[in-house]
């Protein structure tokens, strides 16, 4: 990190400003911050390189893209700094029209996904998905305990949910498509499972109360999420002590048309990726395997990663 004096002659450009009052709220790509600022591809570019080399953003690539954020271990004086800044900046015009223009760009993000998902609701199990396979579902099966109470976090029509709710006390389906929570308590209702419920939710903002389930489940959903850790957070707010996670996803690929046919947020994950997320969250005794490998291109491998909230003391 440089020097505090070199962090102010940084601080000294209003669209630096701009970009850093942006990237404290939400991690973002460059075609974003362009449809959010007005600018040149070339100007916020040049702007970024210079942040970066001072550390006070770092960048991730998905694919071809790159996204950025404030660095997240920023020291304490060099964060203050940061915050006074941008906050001393806020009221101004440019500043409130930037904000509302980031809101315009998030919200696009959600509409997309949600697009999709009222599309395929009803056709889900029929049509291909990447990493839904039986046998991945399978070693998922083998690992539940009759008569738990279980959330299937971004849940879909509930298929997997369906199944488990011949034998679970009860199951609830969380999605935040409301064509999806429409057509699995259709289902739900026609298979006479009374013990399954589905609610109109997000992931990252599961409507259930503090350690109100034995088990969590998220199957193919996690690589949906604009936060991952957010999202595990949130499954770990809601197992009770003892309880346990089990999430099914893609493991790390580069089919980059996956952001666009299947609206996949994140092209999956890696093992220590998703080890850190869940030990971040506060699940022990975490373990991750691949489970499955598609035998057509591209080839989407499938993780099983599981972990256990700790009892309390």
């Amino acid at each position: 990190m440089n020097g505090t004096w070199d962090i102010l002659k940084l601080l000294s450009d209003p669209t630096r400003v701009r970009l850093l009052s942006l990237l404290r709220i939400e991690e973002l790509s460059v075609s974003e911050l362009e449809e959010i600022l007005g600018m040149a591809q070339s100007r916020i570019s040049s702007q970024l390189a210079q942040l970066r080399g001072s550390e006070l953003v770092q960048d991730r690539r998905e694919g071809k893209k790159a996204f950025y954020t404030v660095h997240p271990r920023l020291a304490a004086p060099v964060q203050h700094l940061l915050a006074a800044a941008c906050e001393a900046v806020a009221p101004q015009p440019e500043l409130v029209e930037d904000q509302s223009n980031l809101q315009r760009v998030l919200h696009k993000r959600r509409a997309h996904q949600e697009q999709y998902f009222n599309l395929i609701a009803g056709k889900l199990g029929k049509n291909y998905c990447p990493g839904r396979s039986w046998e991945s579902i399978g070693h998922l099966a083998l690992r539940l305990a009759p008569k738990i109470e279980i959330a299937d976090l971004g849940a879909g029509e509930g298929l997997i949910s369906q199944l488990l709710a011949r034998r679970a006390a009860k199951v609830w389906c969380i999605d935040n498509s409301p064509r999806m929570v429409e057509v699995g308590t259709e289902l739900a209702k026609k298979n006479d499972l009374t013990n399954l419920t589905y609610k109109l939710g997000d992931i990252e903002k599961v409507p259930l109360a503090n350690d109100s389930v034995d088990l969590a489940i998220l199957s193919q959903a996690l690589h949906h999420a604009q936060h991952p850790q957010v999202a595990l957070d949130e499954a770990f707010r809601v197992v009770r002590p003892g309880g346990q996670l089990l999430l099914l996803d893609l493991k790390a690929h580069t089919f980059e048309k996956a952001h666009e046919l299947y609206a996949d947020v994140w092209l999956g994950f890696s093992e220590n990726a998703l080890h850190g997320y869940l030990r971040q969250a506060g699940f022990e005794n975490v373990e991750i395997t691949t489970v499955s490998r598609e035998i057509e291109e591209p080839h989407f491998e499938t993780l099983l990663a599981s972990g256990t909230k700790p009892e309390q003391r």
